[in-house]
């Protein structure tokens, strides 16, 4: 039976229109940084590879005569991205952020079961089939989001702050504090097809006991 995180993994990436607390563990992931704006055109093209090797090693799996141990097919999971700003930026913050002062770590995470010698493999095989210069700065790391407070935000990208300031009342009420204004963004929609409005991403920032 395929794995289709949206069904089996709810907890993590279909969370409620309220905040509530989370404990993230160790996921592995594909990634890539950069800086600016999203509405950038180059912005496109960091998604564009990170989708490529995704699904080169989706299907190449399936395909494998002896897949690893603990294989299963699954549904490519969904883009995310993890949000700041330039450390410039930080320090004449008002309150209101310049879109291009943002720098980004945008992600695909990973099964289990694939190891980085089968991402490296892959890589290779993507560059030769469909290069790309952002492929060389392509990264297959851990991460840990850890103890955090998480929601889903229905609505533009614009009116995050809305959603953020609801999650930042509930972590006060908590008794917790946001670690940062470095926050997660899990895109369960296409904005290429969705309207504004109906759009859905899952907002998440760490937290801590204060």
């Amino acid at each position: 039976m395929k794995h289709e995180w949206r069904k089996m993994e709810k907890k993590t990436y279909v969370p409620k229109e309220n905040p509530e607390i989370v404990e993230i563990p160790e996921f592995r992931f594909l990634t890539i940084e950069g800086e600016g704006s999203p509405q950038n055109k180059v912005f496109a093209e960091y998604i564009t590879v990170l989708y490529s090797v995704s699904y080169a090693i989706k299907m190449n799996l399936k395909k494998e005569s002896k897949p690893p141990s603990r294989y299963f097919d699954y549904t490519v999971y969904p883009l995310e991205g993890i949000w700041d700003i330039t450390a410039e930026a930080k320090t004449t913050f008002t309150g209101k952020i310049d879109k291009n002062d943002l720098v980004f770590k945008l992600m695909i995470r990973q099964p289990d079961f694939v190891s980085d010698a089968y991402f490296k493999e892959m890589l290779e095989q993507t560059q030769k089939r469909k290069p790309h210069p952002f492929l060389e700065q392509l990264k297959f790391e851990p991460i840990t989001d850890g103890k955090c407070i998480q929601m889903m935000h229905i609505g533009s990208y614009d009116d995050e702050p809305r959603s953020f300031k609801t999650m930042e009342d509930f972590a006060e009420k908590e008794n917790l504090s946001r670690i940062s204004k470095e926050h997660r963004e899990i895109y369960l929609s296409d904005f290429r097809k969705v309207a504004p409005e109906k759009l859905k991403t899952v907002l998440r920032f760490r937290v801590e006991p204060k």
